[in-house]
């Protein structure tokens, strides 16, 4: 068969990228077309996302695949992080200048959900982990702070919705991120209408939800013009970026998972994929999360803070000068003194601390801990740490599935992290197969070949990616100091 082209637009945290695939029915090729920074910006005080900017460079890297794969393009689909939405009003303008989910607005707004609806219930109806950022309490603090705005709001579009609207049109939420709101009811299939409600949110802000692949138009003529593309077709991937790397995962395992999946980046999303959601008292006590997967799969899995603890002591150091690559701080960490300090990766002060290298020294001070103080014992104190909580996480999804856990793949940009790959095989006890690193965009872009008619199954995805990539094995060593490590690690308070 002929080669054909698909563009797939991924934007994480810290950067964005225009990537396009090119598949010839046996292999994915990647051809990176353009990268470009992405974060928070602080704008009077408040955390917002910068979508026209972002938007801009979009058309950029369109403009750069027109150049290079006009004729053979079949298809572009976004997907992004989870929780953080747009506001469009009926005659279609932005209101507002969206908030990025770190912003401390959330605050408090759990209980203020807890008082009108009880948590239990809330659970019940969403099947979601308890988080502040969640899109549910961004709500609520909007009703709260600007209701003028809220009262002119015609519709909600999560941050990839947004994009495909200005793509093609399309006001539709995809089910992927949905599940990510805490505002969609995993039985009912449909937004929890009875929740919302009694939470006192207008339920008709919510639009039609979609399942992955869906065909949602084609490109609009002004884009067509702009960047020189043909009338393309965009089709809404999983567009929760974790929902795409898990399409991705290489494994050959079908059925009830004995795997598990670590998608590793600034969040370390730590999961299995199972047939429906979970929603027994023993998941709502462990505070895991149920979102959608493709084909009506569910991904059962815990949000951990993840690589943005080393990105943050990063940080530390740039603003002192002491400008340290990600490749260094791994070699100082490797070099540090084993388990001298442990944190609980998952404790509010490191959601948005000022200073990451101040909030990990504080955390272990407060724990009557020896304070890391150099670069390598701060990240091999982040590193070990999540190791460890990855461990207890797979635990709980253990009991929750009554299936024991073979493996682990571990797929995103932190599958890179030799050393805290190793120290996960160590922790959990279970051999670590990492890679692709492209898994998300992977995932994206596979999704709109099978949209076209060109892949068949899930199971056939996942035999294009173990074709079209590599991957590298870790087995668990020092299994007895792990062990220690890890009684210690439980012992301190989450």
């Amino acid at each position: 068969m002929s080669e054909k082209v698909y563009l797939g637009v991924d934007l994480g945290a810290e950067s964005g990228r225009v990537i396009a695939g090119r598949f010839d029915g046996t292999r994915l090729q990647l051809d990176e077309l353009h990268r470009f920074p992405n974060g928070p910006v602080n704008v009077a005080g408040k955390l917002r996302w910068n979508v026209i900017g972002l938007w801009k460079e979009i058309l950029n890297g369109l403009g750069i695949a027109a150049e290079r794969y006009r004729d053979e393009i079949v298809s572009v689909g976004v997907d992004t992080w989870g929780v953080d939405y747009v506001l469009l009003s009926k005659t279609d303008e932005m209101i507002g200048l969206p908030y990025n989910y770190r912003d401390p607005r959330t605050e408090g707004m759990m209980a203020q959900a807890f008082s009108r609806v009880p948590q239990a219930e809330i659970f019940a109806q969403s099947g979601l982990q308890f988080m502040e950022i969640n899109t549910l309490y961004q709500l609520l603090a909007a009703n709260r702070d600007h209701p003028r705005e809220m009262a002119l709001a015609d519709k909600i579009l999560l941050m990839p919705d947004y994009f495909h609207w200005l793509l093609c049109g399309s006001r539709v939420v995809e089910f992927t991120n949905a599940t990510t709101t805490q505002c969609y009811h995993p039985t009912n299939n449909d937004w929890a209408f009875d929740m919302l409600r009694r939470l006192e949110l207008p339920t008709d802000l919510f639009p039609e939800v979609v399942p992955p692949g869906t065909r949602l138009g084609n490109l609009r003529e002004s884009i067509v013009s702009q960047t020189g593309l043909k009338k393309i077709s965009v089709v809404a991937p999983p567009t929760h970026d974790t929902a795409s790397a898990v399409v991705a995962v290489p494994t050959s395992s079908t059925g009830q998972a004995n795997w598990a999946y670590i998608s590793s980046g600034t969040w370390s999303l730590i999961g299995v994929e199972v047939q429906q959601a979970i929603l027994t008292e023993a998941a709502l006590q462990m505070n895991v999360t149920n979102e959608g997967g493709v084909d009506g799969t569910y991904r059962l899995l815990k949000n951990v803070m993840g690589l943005w603890l080393v990105q943050g002591v990063k940080r530390s150091y740039d603003r002192q000068g002491k400008n340290y690559d990600y490749a260094e701080l791994t070699m100082l960490a490797e070099k540090a003194e084993p388990f001298r300090s442990l944190v609980a990766p998952n404790d509010h002060h490191f959601l948005h601390p000022e200073d990451m290298s101040v909030a990990l020294q504080d955390w272990c001070r407060q724990s009557s801990q020896p304070i890391p103080e150099s670069p390598g014992q701060l990240v091999r104190c982040a590193l070990e740490s999540l190791a460890l909580k990855y461990r207890q996480v797979l635990e709980g999804l253990e009991q929750l599935t009554g299936e024991k856990i073979e493996v682990i793949h571990i797929v995103g940009g932190g599958s890179n992290s030799d050393l805290l790959n190793q120290f996960t095989a160590n922790a959990c006890g279970v051999p670590v197969i990492t890679g692709p690193v492209e898994a998300t965009v992977m995932g994206n872009l596979l999704t709109q070949a099978r949209t076209s008619g060109e892949v068949g199954s899930l199971a056939d995805i996942r035999s294009i990616v173990r074709a079209s990539t590599e991957s590298r094995r870790f087995e668990p060593k020092d299994q007895s100091r792990w062990q220690a490590a890890y009684e210690q690690f439980l012992s301190l308070a989450e």
